[in-house]
């Protein structure tokens, strides 16, 4: 009985070794070079305070730039349903128009 208990309590510091002796990891991200284009749209701010929380602006220069209204609202939806964007139901209006009027097809041109 006794060498069943140090072969067990053998067992668990084996198992707990490689935890103990891991050693904390760190990862230093570059800095983003790109943000948000700026704009007097309400979307603008809200978008500043929901989206790039998460991911960078630079994501928006990935997106199809004729990409319609419809588009950027079902971008806008799939970041909340999916990615669980802590984004306002009645935010998601003004953000989606920001974007369709500053990255999608109805941007001045």
């Amino acid at each position: 009985m006794k060498q069943l208990r140090m072969n067990i309590a053998a067992t668990a510091l084996i198992a707990l070794a490689p935890v103990a002796m891991a050693a904390p990891k760190t990862i230093q991200l570059p800095p983003d070079a790109v943000f948000l284009t700026a704009s007097p749209l309400p979307g603008y701010a809200l978008a500043q305070a929901n989206c790039v929380g998460c991911h960078s602006a630079e994501y928006m220069l990935y997106q199809p730039p004729t990409a319609p209204r419809a588009y950027w609202e079902a971008m806008v939806k799939r970041m909340k349903a999916v990615f669980k964007a802590p984004v306002e139901d009645a935010a998601m209006p003004a953000i989606v128009d920001y974007l369709a009027k500053t990255y999608g097809a109805e941007r001045a041109r």
